[in-house]
C-alpha cells in the first residue's frame, strides 16, 4: 500500500488503543501518552518501507524488485524493527521515558502500538497483487491477496474522517477534511476514480465525521466503525476476486482446453469492487509455450460494462471479448524452453525470476518484464535489460525467495519427481 495509508491507519490504530486504556492521572500524562501511541503506531506503520534503502544493493531493476517487499516484510524480522522503534523511542524522548517509567498502560499501549502497526503494514500489503514473502526463511514463497488497489482512498476517508474530527481548531478540521476531498475530486477528474466510487466514499466521510463529533472527546464508536467499514470491504474484495478469478479460469479452459490454466492474477481498481484487471498465465507443455492475457473483467455485466472501469486505469488495447463479462486487451505467447534456458545459463534473469509472477520475454530485444505491471503510468518499472548483461558479474546478495512460476520453470518430470519426494501436489505459488 502507499505510505499515506499505511500512516492513516497507523494513526487511527493508535488512537483507538489511546481510548481504550485506562486514563492517565492528570493532562499532562494523558497529552504525553497519545502523542507517543499515535507516533509509534505511524511510525510502526511505516518502518517495514525502509527496506528501499537496499535497493542499491543490486542493480537495476532487481535492487528494487527483490529488496522492495523483502526481509523487513517478514514476520521474523519484525522483531527486530520493533526492538529498534521502542529503543528510539526511550532514547529521544524524555517526557515519554518518564511517562513509561511511571505507567503501566502507557507502557502496554506503547507495544500494542508497535505491534499493531507493523502487522497491519504486513496485513495491507498482503490484500494487494504485488505479493510479499511473509514466512520467511521457513516458506520462500510469494503469497498475494489480490484484493484491493495497492492505493485505495477508502482507508485515507475512513480513518481521515473520525481523525481531522478529533482536531482541537475549526481552521485544523476543515483543513485535514479539504485534503483527501480535494484528492478525490481530482482523482475524479483525471479518470483514476468513477464518479460513483467518489460519491460513496465522501457519503463515508460524512457518515464518519458525524459519528466522531457525536463520540466526543473518549468515544470510540467512529474508530470502530472505520475498522467495520474496511474490514468489511476488503473481506468483499476477496470474494469478489475469488468468484471473478474462478469464472475466468472457466473461461480460458473453454476456450483452450489444451493450455493449462496457472494463474490468474487480479488487480482491483480503487474503490471499485465491480472491476478487475487481471492477467493470466496458460502453459501448453505439448506446445512448448505459455501464453498470458491481459484484460478486465465486470462482476455485474448486465448493468457494469467491463469498459465502465476507470478509464485511465483501464489498457487501450485490442478488446477482444472472452465471455459476457471480460474482455482482453492484450497477449502474448513465449517459449517455456527459452524461459528455462534463461533461468539455469543467465544469473540476472535467474534473480529476476524471483519476483515476475507474470515473466514476459523479449529475445529479440533481450529484454523481460512481469506483465502485471504493462500499463503502469511510469512504464514497466519490472523490465530487465539482460541482453545489456551479459557478460556482467552475477548480482550477488540476491535473496532466496522462491520463484513465483516454478510451475512453469520445472519441466513436468521435474515437477512430478519432487511432488512425489514432498508428498505434495506440484508447486503453486499463486494465493
Amino acid at each position: 500500500m502507499d505510505n499515506i495509508t499505511h500512516t492513516v491507519v497507523g494513526l487511527g490504530v493508535g488512537e483507538l488503543l489511546q481510548r481504550s486504556l485506562p486514563p492517565e492521572p492528570d493532562g499532562l500524562r494523558t497529552r504525553t501518552r497519545r502523542r507517543l501511541l499515535l507516533s509509534a503506531c505511524a511510525l510502526a506503520s511505516n518502518v517495514p518501507d525502509l527496506d528501499i534503502l537496499l535497493a542499491g544493493r543490486l542493480p537495476d531493476p532487481l535492487g528494487y524488485l527483490l529488496n522492495h517487499r523483502g526481509h523487513t516484510h517478514t514476520l521474523l524480522y519484525a522483531l527486530p524493527q520493533a526492538l529498534a522503534l521502542a529503543i528510539l523511542l526511550w532514547l529521544c524522548w524524555p517526557a515519554a521515558r518518564a511517562l513509561l517509567r511511571a505507567s503501566r498502560p502507557a507502557r502496554w499501549g506503547l507495544a500494542a502500538s508497535i505491534v499493531a502497526g507493523l502487522g497491519l503494514h504486513l496485513l495491507l500489503d498482503y490484500t494487494n497483487s504485488y505479493g510479499l514473502h511473509p514466512f520467511y526463511p521457513f516458506d520462500g514463497r510469494w503469497f498475494y491477496g489480490d484484493m484491493v488497489f495497492i492505493v485505495e482512498p477508502l482507508y485515507w476517508i475512513a480513518f481521515g474522517a473520525p481523525l481531522a474530527m478529533m482536531l482541537a481548531t475549526r481552521r485544523a478540521r476543515v483543513a485535514a477534511l479539504a485534503a483527501p476531498v480535494c484528492a478525490l475530486l481530482y482523482f475524479t477528474a483525471r479518470g483514476y476514480l468513477g464518479g460513483a466510487s467518489c460519491a460513496a466514499l465522501l457519503g463515508a466521510g460524512l457518515l464518519l465525521g458525524a459519528a466522531q463529533q457525536r463520540a466526543g472527546a473518549r468515544g470510540r464508536a467512529a474508530l470502530l466503525l472505520a475498522f467495520g467499514l474496511c474490514g468489511t470491504y476488503v473481506a468483499g474484495q476477496g470474494i469478489a476476486s475469488h468468484v471473478g478469478g474462478e469464472r475466468l479460469r472457466a473461461t480460458l479452459r473453454r476456450l483452450d482446453p489444451a493450455a493449462r490454466v496457472v494463474d490468474v492474477a487480479m488487480t482491483a481498481y480503487p474503490s471499485q469492487p465491480l472491476c478487475w484487471n487481471f492477467v493470466s498465465v496458460e502453459s501448453d507443455e505439448a506446445a512448448g509455450s505459455y501464453r498470458m492475457r491481459r484484460g478486465v473483467t465486470s462482476l455485474a455485466p448486465d448493468w457494469l460494462a467491463p469498459l465502465a472501469c476507470p478509464r485511465r486505469l483501464v489498457d487501450g488495447g485490442a478488446m477482444v471479448s472472452l465471455d459476457a463479462a471480460s474482455v482482453e486487451m492484450a497477449q502474448v505467447t513465449d517459449s517455456l524452453q527459452a524461459l528455462r534456458r534463461l533461468q539455469r545459463d543467465d544469473c540476472h534473469v535467474n534473480a529476476w525470476l524471483r519476483f515476475a509472477r507474470a515473466p514476459a520475454l523479449s529475445l529479440a530485444t533481450g529484454e523481460a518484464s512481469d506483465y502485471r505491471f504493462a500499463i503502469t503510468p511510469r512504464g514497466n518499472f519490472t523490465t530487465l535489460h539482460f541482453g545489456a548483461l551479459r557478460g556482467r558479474a552475477c548480482p550477488r546478495d540476491v535473496p532466496g525467495w522462491d520463484d513465483p512460476r516454478a510451475d512453469l520453470l520445472a519441466a513436468p518430470a521435474q515437477a512430478a519427481l519432487a511432488a512425489g519426494q514432498s508428498g505434495a501436489p506440484p508447486a503453486a505459488t499463486a494465493h
